[in-house]
């Protein structure tokens, strides 16, 4: 399609123009001095939200948890994780967003649950339980020396197998993630309806206005459970994701929920509810419209995650053996997810951050301390001009940066970065893979997802203002440098350019959320430059992710936004970011 092509096919919607804004409720805000964030801590800081320009607050887990995978394995839908608060923290904070003009919306965990839950300990009980194929259960098999082997071969995503052994039923159950984090079994008609009770209508009902939807593909697996082929000649374990990953009945199963559920709930001001699902694994433009295409009736919109998978290594059990890029395969993977909706009826998501991933300034800039709020806001012009509904994580507006590389990988806490270590470890120390120890280390600090979950930077005080206890977690050196409250009092700063980006971004919707985009120069390893078109308006915008000045193909057009006060005509500055108008 020519890049000058008519985008009002898209029909226009409040999520479509909306900024969401996701909180990691541990690392948010402390209410109590435990050290830990919770839903008090995150209701007083809702002003705070409403002033940055925000629409939309996206809560990550806060439900009842054993919180081996930090609230991704839910213990029970219904409740609370109490150090967080309660259900009535929930419903004040549904009504305090509300109140100020913003909508919120819960993370929705349903490929598995925590082994604590009810469901499976029922699961678990006995092989003749009413639940037991309420989960996915197999018997053992044995090799020629008659030692017990698990169903498959199939490795996870936190490192390891996906089965694990019960004594007490004489059969293995499947996880894709931790074995504390049983795969719920989708095609057991009584467990979707379940589901569809305990983890949705009962937050729709008091109020919330959508999800975000936890690994959205996985809920179908190819149920005969082949083996994966053998790529890894060294491990058991074998990346196969083919066989549990866009199953032959994802589709029929999120257009039920849809049809069961979500159609059936209206936002707290009469809007649709929306959805927005998490992913992963499907690298074709065409099998990611399937899910977005509004005809379909399935999801709103998708996080794909090729720009946050930039620098990660071949397969799951390299995730962390950090690969070298070059800016135009970002640009590439920018173009691509933003062109493939155009002519179509589908949306995209704009974000490169969030709490699975290092912080952007690290990973696709420089974090140095003479560049990191240039790079911030050069980011930040990036993701607030392109086409797609913005997503922020928590402390991006303010320019949070990973955690210094001096840190010891004592100080790192996510359970998939310590399985990775552990593995490394291992396989260095045999000498299977001598300098393993090494590049996971390295590739750890760029892009482990501890780095988002450091506590968040609001002042200079002890902890940054974010504990008054010992946090759980440790506050990052340069909290003194970096946070909130200085920043709302210098008119310069990274979140004043982000309130102003974003005030720019609804003023200029046209162009910025609907405009098609037309990449400029692709193969320049220097300066990202491309155009955005809406009907006879348009704009042209130009970013230096280089310590250099570069030269880039700026004209006669009008100048918006500059990252710098005083732009030198012809030539960005260091990791400066512009726009240019022509309306």
């Amino acid at each position: 399609m020519s890049p000058h092509a008519d985008t009002s096919v898209h029909k226009r919607t409040w999520w479509k123009e909306a900024t969401f804004y996701q909180i990691y409720p541990a690392s948010f805000k402390d209410s109590n001095g435990d050290g830990l964030g919770d839903l008090p801590g995150i209701l007083s800081k809702i002003p705070y939200l409403a002033s940055l320009g925000i629409d939309v607050v996206w809560i990550c887990p806060m439900f009842n948890s054993p919180q081996k995978d930090m609230g991704y394995d839910i213990s029970d839908y219904e409740a609370v994780y109490p150090p967080y608060g309660t259900v009535e923290d929930v419903e004040k904070l549904i009504k305090a967003c509300h109140q100020n003009g913003m909508k919120i919306i819960l993370d929705l965990v349903v490929n598995h649950t925590s082994d604590q839950h009810r469901w499976f300990k029922e699961s678990r009980s006995s092989k003749d339980s009413p639940k037991r194929d309420w989960y996915i259960w197999r018997p053992a098999r044995y090799n020629e020396q008659g030692d017990r082997m698990p169903p498959t071969n199939y490795r996870s995503y936190f490192a390891g197998g996906t089965w694990t052994w019960d004594a007490h039923t004489q059969e293995y159950y499947l996880h894709l993630y931790d074995k504390s984090q049983p795969d719920l079994n989708w095609e057991n008609e009584d467990c979707r309806k379940a589901i569809y009770d305990s983890a949705m209508r009962f937050w729709l009902d008091k109020g919330i206005d959508g999800f975000r939807v936890d690994t959205v593909n996985k809920y179908s697996k190819h149920i005969s459970f082949p083996d994966a082929p053998i790529t890894d000649p060294n491990s058991f374990i074998q990346p196969a994701a083919q066989f549990w990953c866009n199953g032959p009945r994802i589709h029929q199963f999120i257009k039920e929920m849809n049809t069961e559920v979500l159609s059936k709930y209206k936002t707290f001001d009469g809007q649709p509810v929306v959805t927005v699902g998490e992913l992963s694994l499907t690298p074709d433009p065409e099998g990611v419209l399937r899910f977005v295409s509004a005809v379909e009736k399935e999801l709103d919109m998708v996080f794909q995650f090729d720009i946050t998978h930039l620098g990660q290594g071949n397969g799951f059990q390299d995730k962390y053996d950090f690969t070298e890029w070059e800016l135009p395969e970002m640009k590439k993977i920018v173009e691509k997810w933003q062109i493939f909706i155009e002519g179509t009826d589908g949306w995209t998501t704009v974000f490169n951050e969030n709490h699975d991933n290092g912080r952007s300034i690290s990973r696709f800039a420089s974090d140095a301390p003479e560049w990191r709020e240039k790079s911030a806001k050069m980011l930040a012009v990036w993701l607030t001009t392109v086409t797609g509904t913005l997503f922020l994580y928590q402390g991006q507006e303010i320019g949070m940066i990973n955690a210094p590389k001096d840190w010891s990988i004592e100080e790192y806490k996510d359970v998939e970065a310590l399985n990775y270590w552990e593995e490394a470890v291992r396989l260095s120390g045999d000498c299977s893979d001598p300098t393993r120890k090494q590049r996971i280390l390295h590739g750890l600090q760029l892009m482990a997802r501890d780095h988002s979950r450091l506590p968040f930077q609001w002042d200079s005080s002890s902890n940054g203002g974010f504990t008054s206890g010992r946090p759980w977690m440790r506050t990052h050196d340069l909290y003194r440098e970096i946070n909130a409250d200085a920043q709302v009092k210098d008119m310069n700063s990274v979140l004043s350019f982000y309130k102003h980006q974003l005030q720019l971004r609804k003023e200029h919707k046209d162009v910025f959320v609907y405009g098609s985009f037309e990449l400029l120069d692709p193969e320049n390893a220097s300066t990202f430059v491309f155009r955005k078109h809406f009907q006879e308006r348009s704009a042209l915008v130009a970013l230096n992710f280089t310590s250099a000045p570069q030269c880039a193909p700026l004209n006669e057009m009008t100048l918006l936004v500059s990252t710098y006060t005083e732009p030198i005509s012809e030539t960005l500055q260091p990791f400066e970011g512009r726009v240019y108008i022509n309306f």
